[in-house]
């Protein structure tokens, strides 16, 4: 309730079972979709988060008729750690029911919009029910130059710091001894973008992250590996290459010749998708307001 008056500027007055709002019209039209809504959720036993709460208020301000039940409570997964994993956005809801219906889907925008996170938990889903045999986990590491040819005893020194964001999402939804099981075995398999090269994945939910830095020659060879009954989902930030001066981006090429057909689609994220802590917001909107001349304010420590 304080973050809802902070960030409408209404009051709340508790009284037993009854609840008065005080403010504008507007703020307090705003508060009341936002606090009917959100109750609703409690009513279906959500655990409600601050996130979701600022979520709720930053797009009923925008003026939308959504429905929260609609996006929270499509459960993808619930993880080993009972922590349950469902869309926050209405972006990431489009996102979660384009991977349901396609065999490949782009998900597009910037970081912390949890397109690696869902389609990975789509990904651990699907195997677990047995709707695919593997999960096969890649990204560029374009630091490692991408090229063939490490010695093996090198390989995971090497690779390792470029894959360690896909181990850690990994770990967050299965237990680590059952996610190294299941690596040792092979069923998940997480390896740099050339290792690729030369495979047809029949039966596997594939997830190529950090697109942007692959080649228009490794963006080919990855979407031409996809086999029957596979999945393959893309993930990127165009505006974040690290490609080296004179190289084209595979994704941002792939997003402009394969939107035309049918069987693929595309999910494009915005600001607006972000998922942080509230206070990391406010933190990122403070050195924003810094960096654009708005100065600084400041209340002195206690």
């Amino acid at each position: 309730l304080k973050v809802i008056e902070r960030k409408t500027g209404v009051t709340v007055h508790l009284r037993g079972n009854e609840m008065t709002l005080g403010g504008g019209d507007w703020e307090v039209e705003l508060a009341e979709k936002v606090l009917v809504q959100l109750y609703d959720l409690l009513k279906e036993g959500y655990p409600l988060y601050l996130n979701d709460v600022d979520y709720a208020i930053r797009v009923f301000s925008s003026g939308k008729t959504i429905s929260l039940r609609e996006i929270f409570l499509d459960e993808v997964y619930i993880s080993s750690k009972k922590k349950i994993i469902t869309p926050k956005t209405i972006n990431q809801k489009n996102y979660i029911d384009s991977i349901r219906k396609y065999d490949m889907v782009f998900g597009i925008g910037p970081a912390g919009t949890g397109k690696t996170y869902l389609a990975m938990a789509m990904a651990v889903s699907a195997l677990l029910k047995k709707q695919v045999h593997r999960v096969v986990l890649a990204r560029p590491a374009v630091e490692a130059g991408e090229r063939l040819g490490f010695l093996p005893g090198d390989l995971y020194e090497k690779v390792n710091p470029y894959l360690r964001p896909l181990y850690d999402a990994l770990h967050d939804m299965m237990d680590f001894e059952g996610a190294s099981r299941l690596i040792d075995q092979g069923v998940i398999e997480v390896a740099p973008l050339a290792f690729m090269r030369g495979r047809t994945l029949n039966g596997a939910f594939v997830i190529l992250d950090e697109a942007q830095n692959a080649t228009s020659e490794q963006m080919k060879m990855f979407l031409t590996r996809l086999g029957f009954d596979s999945k393959a989902v893309i993930t990127g930030d165009v505006t974040q290459t690290d490609l080296p001066d004179g190289k084209k981006s595979g994704l941002i090429e792939a997003s402009r010749i394969l939107r035309d057909i049918d069987e693929i689609a595309f999910v494009n994220f915005s600001r607006d998708d972000v998922i942080r802590h509230p206070l990391v917001q406010e933190i990122i909107d403070a050195y924003e307001r810094l960096e654009t001349g708005g100065g600084f304010s400041g209340r002195a420590g206690k």
